[in-house]
């Protein structure tokens, strides 16, 4: 498979693991991997957030480490890109008030080119009205706006993930092997 460029939108803490392991685990198998952050220029850097499953109600937060961006948010155009990468976490909750990004996820959308979502990375997906009539994954605190913005909630595993034509979507980081697999031969 010849490498493809990837586009993959994060801000200031995105899920550490849901950042760090797709960024490198695409890069080894051969593609380009361009993290990119509104705001932010090329060579700064997002601070993440480690989300732990240990007992409570809903997950841990713990410090995570500081990413850097190796490219500017501001120069990104779908047309260079193959395919859209999101990692939960609390970014997408505040990257969905930018404009741009909305037009962004949705441009890669019309363009039907592969987008991988993960935890609270689908609130990209339904604030960029990309979920009507789909089924779409989503850590579990993100099911009613999958379902209010018109799709349907796959309710699987924390280690699984859902396929709905160009969308690979899962709950959380549990679902890498998953997750990372349908994305890499939605690639293909």
């Amino acid at each position: 498979m010849a490498g493809k460029k990837i586009l993959m939108l994060v801000g200031d803490y995105a899920e550490d693991y849901e950042t760090m392991v797709p960024f490198q685990a695409l890069q080894m198998i051969g593609h380009q991997v361009d993290a990119v952050c509104p705001d932010k220029p090329k060579g700064d850097y997002i601070m993440t957030a480690i989300h732990d499953f240990d007992g409570a109600q809903t997950y841990s937060e713990k410090p995570g480490h500081r990413f850097v961006l190796n490219a500017d948010f501001a120069s990104v155009d779908e047309a260079d890109y193959d395919a859209l990468l999101i990692p939960g976490g609390r970014a997408p909750e505040y990257l969905r008030l930018y404009e741009a990004v909305i037009k962004l996820v949705q441009d890669f959308d019309v363009a039907n080119k592969p987008i991988a979502a993960v935890c609270h990375g689908p609130q990209l997906l339904a604030a960029a009205g990309v979920l009507q009539g789909r089924t779409c994954s989503a850590y579990p605190a993100c099911a009613p706006e999958v379902r209010l913005s018109g799709g349907e909630y796959a309710d699987i595993g924390i280690d699984e993930a859902y396929v709905d034509g160009n969308l690979v979507t899962a709950p959380a980081w549990p679902a890498h092997p998953q997750w990372l697999a349908k994305f890499a031969e939605l690639l293909r």
